[in-house]
């Protein structure tokens, strides 16, 4: 009861910077597209600063994941608000100056916020049970639904209120995370402990990697946010593409992230209930539908509904992954395991946003053509992920661990 008594302040306090810091993400992925678009010297190149983004994320999360090993969650999280602090103000001096170059450096730099956010899932179950960890990862992606809510209507409010267009959105994003870092203080997780002489150091990377559990884990949660973030990044230049304002575009990234979100409430009493393959498996036939709903049409409803569900599909794979992965580890192995994770996971979001841009804007003739090869390319990895967990499931269940 004590255990778990801290780990509900724990989940409350980084529900809170779910909820702050995290606006920032669905602020940058509605504007940084757009604002790309008028600095990048092709439009191929328009989604550059948010592949930069996640290549700071994936570059990052092995020493986010070190300095948490040795430091302790709180010394992570800061580090990264620090780090978002310092990318939206070079990204707001690159916007005042009309550089690519500095909005892109600034964009990497914002990646060390977007690697330190994805430890959140794992911190919420520190100090938990076993019987209240997949409610507790959920619990924490539900704060994003604050963040869905405040990020798009903070860009409406700021996109144009100065000269420079999403100038205002950048400064705003500075003072959410200098302000969002000090709820760190209330986070009461202890430092791991250093390994003593002769204590177990737990399986290699190689090994994790070779494990069935954990490699079905990693690929699941990979496309499941890869593929995510290949839609997403691309959704608001084809909103304003086929021909609608932007002010839609922040509606489709607002009803988006709601969808990612939302649906924490019940996710990890699912994932209780009927196991974690199930619901990742739910989860991509629902990536699946996105996809499907997105090609048959570019209506605003279309954009409304694909978008939806390809967030309610990101949170039934991711969150099952996750629990899928945290169910696997071994204690020592906690900092090694999650770090190689978030790297393999923010390198194929990477290769996804950089594939993003050049598919919507050089891979048609219109912007319909561009979001039709945008929702084709999801294809190929939800078969992949579906085979791995078919593969899981056909395995003696011995030797799936």
């Amino acid at each position: 009861m004590t255990q778990d008594s801290t780990a509900h302040r724990n989940v409350l306090v980084l529900v809170a910077a779910q909820a702050v810091l995290g606006a920032q993400m669905p602020m940058i992925f509605t504007i940084a597209g757009l604002a790309g678009s008028t600095l990048a010297p092709s439009a191929c190149w328009a989604t550059l600063p948010i592949s930069m983004t996640v290549i700071g994320s994936m570059l990052t999360a092995t020493p986010i994941s070190a300095l948490m090993q040795r430091h302790g969650r709180r010394a992570g999280f800061v580090a990264g608000a620090l780090g978002g602090a310092l990318g939206a103000a070079i990204g707001a001096y690159g916007l005042a100056t009309s550089s690519f170059l500095l909005f892109c450096i600034g964009a990497l730099l914002t990646g060390i916020y977007m690697s330190a956010q994805g430890f959140y899932r794992f911190a919420a179950v520190d100090t938990a049970s076993d019987a209240f960890r997949p409610k507790a990862i959920s619990w924490v992606m539900a704060g994003g639904l604050l963040s869905a809510v405040l990020g798009p209507q903070l860009v409406k409010v700021t996109a144009d209120n100065m000269a420079v267009p999403f100038l205002g959105t950048y400064l705003t994003i500075i003072v959410l995370n200098l302000v969002g870092m000090f709820l760190f203080a209330g986070l009461k997780i202890p430092k791991p402990k250093p390994p003593a002489a002769g204590s177990p150091l737990g399986r290699s990377r190689g090994e994790l990697l070779r494990t069935p559990r954990i490699a079905v884990a990693m690929i699941c949660a990979t496309v499941s946010y890869a593929l995510m973030n290949l839609v997403m990044t691309s959704s608001p230049l084809a909103v304003v593409g086929c021909g609608f304002d932007k002010s839609y575009a922040a509606d489709v990234v607002t009803a988006h992230v709601l969808a990612m979100y939302a649906p924490s409430f019940f996710t990890g009493h699912l994932i209780a209930r009927f196991g974690a393959e199930r619901i990742i498996a739910i989860g991509l036939v629902i990536l699946s539908a996105a996809g499907a709903v997105a090609i048959a049409g570019v209506e605003l409803e279309n954009f409304f509904i694909a978008l939806i569900l390809l967030g309610l599909g990101w949170n039934f794979g991711f969150i099952g992954a996750t629990t899928m992965l945290t169910a696997a580890q071994r204690p020592e192995e906690r900092g090694r395991l999650q770090g190689l994770n978030d790297l393999v996971v923010f390198g194929g979001v990477m290769m996804a946003s950089f594939s993003s841009g050049g598919l919507m804007n050089c891979a048609g003739g219109s912007p319909q053509a561009g979001w039709q090869m945008v929702n084709l390319a999801m294809l190929p990895f939800l078969v992949l992920a579906g085979g791995a967990l078919i593969w899981l499931w056909l395995r003696p269940a011995d030797s799936r661990a």
